[in-house]
C-alpha cells in the first residue's frame, strides 16, 4: 500500500528561530545611528567642534581649512617638519596660505593620542591645541582666542 506524499509547499517557510533555538536576532542599532566611529572620525569629529566652538568668537575662520594627519610629515630638507628640535614632535601646526591654497591648521592625530588616556582628556588637549594654532595664525595670545585657554 502506498502512503500518500504530502505535496511540497511552493515558498520555504518563514524562520522563526535561528539554529541555535534563542530566536532571530533584532537589529543593532537603529538605522540612522553608525554601527562604529572609528578612532580617527571621532578624532577629527574633536577638532571640528573646537572650530566651531572658536568660529562663534572669531568669523574669520570660515575661510581657514582644518586638517587632521596622522603623523607629522617631514619638510623639503628630509627633516621634521615642526621647525622645533629633535626630540619634540609637534601637536599641530599652521600652514599659510600659498598658491591655491588657504591657510591650513593642521592637527596631528597619534601624538595628542599618545598624550591622553581618556576620552575627555583627548578633547581638552584637542581645544587647546587648536586654540594655540589659531592664535598663531591670527598674530594673538591663546588667552584671547579662548579666554578659558589653560583654565580647564
Amino acid at each position: 500500500m502506498d502512503s500518500p506524499v504530502p505535496p511540497r509547499p511552493t515558498e520555504p517557510r518563514p524562520r522563526r528561530r535561528d539554529r541555535h533555538g534563542r530566536g532571530m536576532r533584532g537589529p543593532i542599532a537603529p538605522p540612522q545611528v553608525p554601527l562604529s566611529v572609528t578612532r580617527a572620525d571621532a578624532f577629527t569629529d574633536l577638532v571640528y567642534d573646537s572650530r566651531d566652538r572658536l568660529e562663534r568668537r572669531w568669523p574669520q575662520l570660515s575661510q581657514v581649512d582644518f586638517l587632521v594627519l596622522e603623523v607629522p610629515g617631514f619638510g623639503p630638507d628630509g627633516g621634521p617638519d615642526s621647525g622645533a628640535g629633535e626630540e619634540a614632535v609637534p601637536l599641530g601646526r599652521v600652514l599659510p596660505a600659498a598658491g591655491a591654497y588657504r591657510d591650513r591648521i593642521v592637527i596631528y592625530r597619534r601624538p595628542v593620542e599618545i598624550r591622553t588616556k581618556s576620552r575627555d582628556e583627548r578633547a581638552l588637549l584637542v581645544h587647546e591645541v587648536v586654540v594655540e594654532q589659531v592664535a598663531e595664525l591670527l598674530g594673538l595670545a591663546p588667552e584671547s582666542v579662548d579666554p578659558r585657554y589653560g583654565q580647564e
